[in-house]
């Protein structure tokens, strides 16, 4: 008798490539010749990012650096969320969050569109911020790693903890 083969659905954010891609946009934003002199800097504070410059087009292009960092990192975009920039004194300001986990409204429709769209006999259940989807064929759970992957959500998914 086969055992029921499984893989989670997860959106995680790697913290050291978010930390890596940082360090290479505030290195990038201190030596460019069109943030000198805008007070131009990204850092973290606590879990956030926090951007700033002297101007909101400058604050902008700080957020451009550092999502280019990302994208080369390997980092999906969905998962880092900004604020819109603030005037703080004479300083714009922004924040970038990173998403961690799938809210149970999220994880609701993924396994909505499993039971719906999915091969029969493919199982999802929540556990957590998190989805285990468990079939006895493998190439159902491929065919479920397909159809998710087609979906757009906003939200970046991964599928780990093949068995």
């Amino acid at each position: 008798m086969a055992s029921d083969s499984s893989f989670d659905i997860v959106s995680k954010v790697d913290r050291q490539e978010v930390d890596n891609a940082l360090n290479q946009a505030a290195r990038e934003v201190g030596q460019r010749f069109d943030f000198k002199g805008t007070d131009a800097r990204i850092e973290w504070s606590g879990e956030e990012i926090a951007m700033q410059a002297s101007g909101e087009e400058r604050v902008k292009a700080v957020w451009d650096v550092f999502q280019s960092k990302l994208v080369r990192r390997g980092i999906d975009l969905k998962s880092v969320h900004a604020s819109d920039p603030k005037l703080s004194g004479k300083l714009w300001k922004m924040t970038a969050t990173m998403q961690n986990g799938i809210s149970q409204a999220d994880a609701k429709k993924i396994s909505k569109l499993i039971r719906d769209e999915g091969p029969k006999g493919v199982k999802a259940q929540i556990q957590g911020d998190e989805l285990r989807i468990s079939s006895k064929k493998r190439d159902d759970l491929q065919a479920v790693q397909r159809l998710i992957k087609e979906q757009d959500y906003d939200f970046a998914v991964q599928f780990t903890n093949y068995r």
